[in-house]
Parts: C-alpha cells; sequence; structure tokens
C-alpha cells in the first residue's frame, strides 16, 4: 500500500507541474509533423505547417498524380 500512495503522489507531483508550467505561459505539449509517418503510418490530417520533409513527400505526390493523369 505505501508503494501505492508513493506512486499516486509522484504521479500527482508529475502532473502539477505540467499544469503550473501551461499557466505560466510554456506551451503545451504538442506533437510533431513526424509522429506515425517515422514507422510507416500517414496522418490523414497533416499539419497546420508541414516540414521540410513532408512538403517535399505532398510535393512529390501531386507531381505523381498529375504525371498519371496525362
Amino acid at each position: 500500500m505505501n508503494t501505492f500512495l508513493i506512486t499516486l503522489g509522484v504521479i500527482g507531483l508529475v502532473i502539477a507541474a505540467m499544469a503550473i508550467g501551461v499557466m505560466f505561459g510554456r506551451k503545451p505539449i504538442a506533437g510533431s509533423c513526424g509522429g506515425l509517418g517515422a514507422v510507416g503510418g500517414e496522418c490523414e490530417f497533416g499539419c497546420k505547417k508541414p516540414c521540410s520533409k513532408r512538403e517535399a513527400r505532398m510535393k512529390a505526390a501531386a507531381e505523381t498524380a498529375t504525371d498519371a493523369r496525362q
């Protein structure tokens, strides 16, 4: 029981520290443009501001699609 209470206390402290960081104006935790794309998955919605690698992939896919139509 002591281990459970200590663990619960540590997790509570970590959550409180993250909340205090957000309240003082730090950026909230956010994902990156890589994510599942690095392991083969693809984001269906895309990023608001894609990274340079994703922009290059999107441009290549668009060029391939236009070449296939011709």
